[in-house]
């Protein structure tokens, strides 16, 4: 049974394969279970054809202190009320503020638009060399070569979430939560104006007048060019005069205004603790920076 088992017919076929082929030609050994028995026995079992090797991608590991360290964009689909057919919605946000730097509402998905997306967003800011890292997915639109010659020509590092990973990029997916679970939100758009004319309106809601639940309560705008600061100095000066007036209702001891965090990461690492390690740099691990 090995010697049929190893030969060159059948040495990179599994045992059903084998058991079945023999038949055909009269020829009866043993049992499929047998096969396997025997190939447990002799230490032999497993996968007999040839596999593609495992692969190992690095973690995407991101942190950014200030604004314009780190976007994360992504791409999502508005639904058309022709079933079947779909608009595109690219969006790319400031990971320390969450402030939308830049966004395009297409009725395609290339890297084409994607290119032109970053080249009027880096320009529009006045990205220097070497300053800003953009993570994305793994579409098309974000690995195109042209893509990624354009972003190594601005100087600009490139980052990928790791293939069928969904929580490698979780900012801008929790942000087209936000869009998709508003009111407003109609479901199915009409036309594309209508989709552009809502989308105008959820971008200038969510930077100007969205109180971010991961901000301290303050809207992306405000951090992103912080405003944040004064108003925190407000808001204090609020809670003092509560704590002064009716000091039995807070049992805890004095209020104190909670500012945004100092420190925003993607795939933060944890220490023995279970504490973030943040005595890395402000961008840190494996990032692919795109080359010609």
């Amino acid at each position: 049974v090995v010697r049929t088992l190893n030969c060159s017919a059948f040495s990179d076929q599994p045992p059903m394969q084998v058991y079945y082929r023999l038949l055909a030609f009269g020829i009866y050994l043993c049992s499929i279970s047998t096969m396997h028995r025997i190939l447990r026995a002799e230490k032999m079992n497993g996968e007999r054809r040839q596999q593609r090797p495992n692969q190992h991608n690095a973690i995407p590991r991101l942190r950014a202190s200030k604004p314009h360290e780190v976007w994360a964009w992504d791409i999502t689909k508005l639904p058309l009320q022709q079933r079947g057919e779909y608009l595109s919605l690219y969006v790319v946000i400031d990971l320390f503020s969450r402030y939308i730097v830049a966004w395009m509402l297409s009725t395609k998905e290339n890297s084409g638009l994607s290119t032109q997306l970053m080249q009027e967003a880096t320009a529009r800011y006045g990205i220097e060399p070497d300053q800003l890292t953009v993570h994305q997915d793994r579409g098309v639109p974000m690995t195109a070569h042209c893509y990624l010659d354009v972003l190594s020509e601005l100087g600009v590092t490139a980052s990928h979430s790791r293939p069928r990973v969904s929580n490698d990029n979780p900012h801008s997916e929790s942000l087209f939560k936000t869009a998709k679970y508003q009111p407003d939100y109609p479901g199915r758009f009409a036309s594309y104006s209508h989709a552009q004319q809502w989308s105008e309106e959820f971008v200038a809601w969510y930077n100007f007048d969205h109180h971010h639940s991961n901000l301290a309560g303050f809207t992306p705008h405000q951090v992103f060019t912080g405003e944040w600061q004064p108003l925190n100095a407000e808001r204090q000066q609020v809670l003092d005069k509560q704590h002064q007036q009716h000091r039995n209702r807070f049992v805890n001891g004095a209020p104190k205004a909670t500012a945004p965090p100092s420190v925003v990461e993607i795939n933060p690492v944890i220490d023995e603790q279970g504490k973030h390690d943040r005595s890395g740099p402000v961008n840190f691990a494996t990032l692919s920076r795109a080359k010609k």
